[in-house]
């Protein structure tokens, strides 16, 4: 792992533990809420949030575009535009309080200690600039090398995420690189100083199904070595089921399930997790297959539905579904949450007809667990 040097400039660097040495989260989210003003309105993307990451586990964030994923990402790393924004809720990193920070102290940060990957690498990178160089800049930045040990330590970076000729590549431009490619230095970027979290922003959009699992085994193998923490956003349930130790849910801005991801695939409460589960292409059915898809559309976040946000798409929902707002509440477990009236039962797959939905949701009902207040 690459080590890190004193402050630059005469500046008095954030100290930061290392990640053994502390039994507390690495990241902890507290009712973070974002709101963007528009000409329409104001909209909620981001609506009361919270959540932990321990040193070393991968989070998966997972719901439809237009959940408030990325902009969840983004409202953790403090990179939101200074206008038109209302924000709320707390932030604090290895110790620190990012909502409190300063510009200039968060760009201590980034990339030192919290690092993202951005969701298209042809438009995060630089079209005009060299990739050894976009590499060097935050390696020159933040551990003070020289120009010769920041190129050497590039060229290293570069073959550490397994591009071939990487002496050579290291002066192409990211025009000259495949998606996939592309997708590399952008890890490499965010690697460089060795940070103990990584945002990968959907990290394999636009990629073929072959090339998405070499990356995300790449991330897991480079995740591994450096004991580094992950949160993977991502729409797709597949991606992360194997490689996530826990999962968020996310509706309309919401978290709706959080779940260890064993537990929530062996158990699934909220009928949005498991229409997600259904809507993933399975290699075993026959050819011409229709898709499963949910039906509906995700609500206007500017004037949310009434009661439950994802009641108009529910097959299970009722009256008090319409009507009243679902708390997170517990539910086998403590680690185990979920906000629905009619939770599912062992991840009932079958959606009833809206005729029979009443005798439906009936029968796959559970008592609720106690309530889980807000911070």
């Amino acid at each position: 792992m690459i080590g890190r040097r004193g402050p630059q400039n005469g500046k008095r660097a954030l100290e930061f533990p290392d990640v053994g040495e502390s039994d507390e989260p690495l990241l902890v989210v507290e009712n973070l809420h974002t709101s963007f003003r528009t000409g329409r309105g104001t909209v909620h993307a981001v609506d009361g949030v919270s959540l932990t990451v321990a040193a070393g586990t991968t989070l998966g964030i997972v719901g439809e575009s237009g959940s408030g994923k990325t902009v969840l990402a983004r409202s953790i790393m403090g990179l939101l535009p200074v206008r038109d924004v209302i924000k709320s809720g707390t932030v604090h990193f290895a110790g620190h309080d990012l909502t409190a920070m300063e510009p200039d102290q968060l760009r201590e940060i980034w990339g030192a200690e919290l690092s993202m990957i951005f969701q298209d690498p042809m438009t995060a990178l630089n079209p005009v600039k060299r990739i050894g160089i976009q590499i060097t800049e935050s390696l020159r930045l933040h551990l003070d090398m020289d120009r010769k040990e920041a190129d050497a330590t590039a060229v290293e970076l570069l073959r550490s995420v397994g591009i071939p000729s990487p002496e050579q590549r290291v002066r192409w431009y990211p025009f000259q690189l495949s998606g996939g490619m592309r997708q590399r230095v952008m890890i490499a970027i965010a690697l460089a100083c060795a940070p103990r979290l990584i945002m990968a922003d959907e990290p394999t959009t636009g990629l073929d199904v072959t090339v998405q699992a070499q990356i995300l085994d790449l991330l897991g193998k480079l995740q591994r070595e450096r004991h580094m923490a992950v949160i993977l956003v991502t729409h797709d349930l597949g991606v992360v089921a194997d490689r996530a130790d826990e999962i968020v849910v996310m509706y309309a801005g919401r978290v709706v399930e959080r779940a260890p991801t064993r537990t929530l695939f062996a158990e699934t409460h909220m009928p949005y997790t498991r229409a997600l589960m259904e809507s993933i292409p399975r290699l075993a059915d026959p050819s011409g297959t229709r898709l499963q898809a949910i039906p509906g559309r995700p609500p206007d976040l500017i004037h949310p539905p009434k009661g439950c946000r994802f009641a108009p798409r529910c097959a299970f929902a009722q009256d008090k579904c319409r009507e009243s707002d679902p708390p997170l509440r517990t539910a086998g477990s403590p680690d185990h949450l979920f906000a629905c009236w009619f939770p599912l039962v062992h991840g009932t797959s079958t959606a009833p007809s809206a005729s029979a939905s009443a005798s439906a949701a009936g029968d796959t009902t559970i008592d609720p667990g106690p309530v889980v207040q807000s911070p």
